[in-house]
């Protein structure tokens, strides 16, 4: 029997397409403040949501006991609590559904040894960052439930960069049996993508502080700051100074803007420097859809920026990156194999 066949691919594929839908998910849940609606976890009833007027209310009476309740939503009404029980609902049942996409057939495959060796050992590493990326959601709820009426921007960026990366990983894999032939690399190519990928994925990081820490709401004004300034002085008003990198929301966004134009410019290179190559046609294809998107991307960002995020625009930006991290990811597959 034929090792490592469409299905197998197809089945890879899907689970990509599966992560970003969550991850679409993921960010309406967090644009439209749902994600701490749900303050249990039931792996397998929590599927199911409340049924009749009696569950609705027994949900939102525990709603009513947490922070995000008495510091944000303490006029809610029950109509209001479903509306954004909705989204973190149909987030955790997504994510359920991966598991199962990826776990059934996984073990059917084993079953009937269409899986080889190589392939086993990778999907195992993507079965432990699937669990690994559940744990996170679950330990980025906790952090909002106890004291502070937000998630940790924190573990909001290892939940989202977990996501983020666990896709990659998987569009890997399906890459590798996609192109199963093996060429030299091309390393100065290769290298200068490597250093792109790992600014791009700092980059998306910092997206996330954004996000947890409401960041996006400061300073909706471009290319300078308020008041005209390119540095404002509240980016570093924090001491000790490192904690204006890594909590205040004026410096994380300064870092964000910065690394925006940085991020351009290695993609740039990453054009210039391919021309004075004999590239393949799938290779043409990733660095000239790098260079389309990081545009499309860094024109979402602005206008994200100066109209203080509606819903559309924050999650067609977090789109955005994801569709770049997915142009990356198959360029750097193909100058390396």
């Amino acid at each position: 029997m034929k090792k490592d066949n469409k299905n197998v691919i197809y089945w890879l594929l899907t689970g990509c397409f599966l992560i970003f839908i969550m991850v679409v998910v993921g960010g309406i849940t967090r644009l439209t403040d749902s994600g701490l609606s749900i303050s249990n976890y039931r792996l397998i009833t929590g599927t199911i949501p409340p049924i009749g007027d009696q569950e609705w209310q027994e949900a939102f009476d525990l709603y009513k006991q947490h922070p995000e309740y008495h510091a944000y939503n303490n006029h809610f009404n029950l109509e209001d609590f479903k509306n954004i029980y909705f989204w973190e609902w149909l987030h955790r049942v997504i994510g359920r559904s991966i598991g199962l996409v990826f776990i059934i057939p996984f073990i059917y495959f084993l079953i009937r040894k269409q899986l080889s060796k190589s392939t086993i050992k990778k999907c195992m590493v993507l079965l432990v960052l699937g669990a690994f990326q559940g744990f996170l959601g679950w330990y980025m709820v906790k952090s909002g439930l106890v004291d502070m009426p937000d998630v940790s921007h924190y573990r909001l960026a290892a939940h989202l960069v977990t996501a983020f990366l666990t896709f990659a990983a998987t569009l890997w894999v399906a890459l590798d049996l996609m192109y199963p032939k093996r060429k030299p690399a091309n390393k100065p190519m290769k290298r200068l993508i490597v250093w792109g990928y790992i600014v791009l994925i700092i980059q998306i990081i910092y997206g996330a502080f954004i996000a947890g820490l409401k960041a996006g709401l400061v300073h909706n004004h471009w290319p300078l700051m308020n008041e005209g300034k390119f540095i404002h002085y509240t980016v570093y008003v924090l001491d000790p100074f490192y904690k204006n990198l890594i909590e205040n929301p004026s410096g994380i966004q300064f870092i964000h803007r910065i690394l925006a134009f940085v991020v351009v410019l290695f993609i740039f290179l990453i054009w210039k420097k391919s021309e004075k190559h004999t590239l393949t046609a799938l290779q043409k294809q990733g660095v000239n859809s790098l260079l389309f998107l990081v545009l499309l991307q860094f024109a979402l960002g602005v206008l994200a920026l100066i109209y203080q995020v509606p819903l559309w625009l924050g999650v067609a930006h977090q789109v955005g990156a994801f569709f770049l991290l997915t142009s990356m990811t198959f360029t750097l597959h193909r100058f390396t194999k």
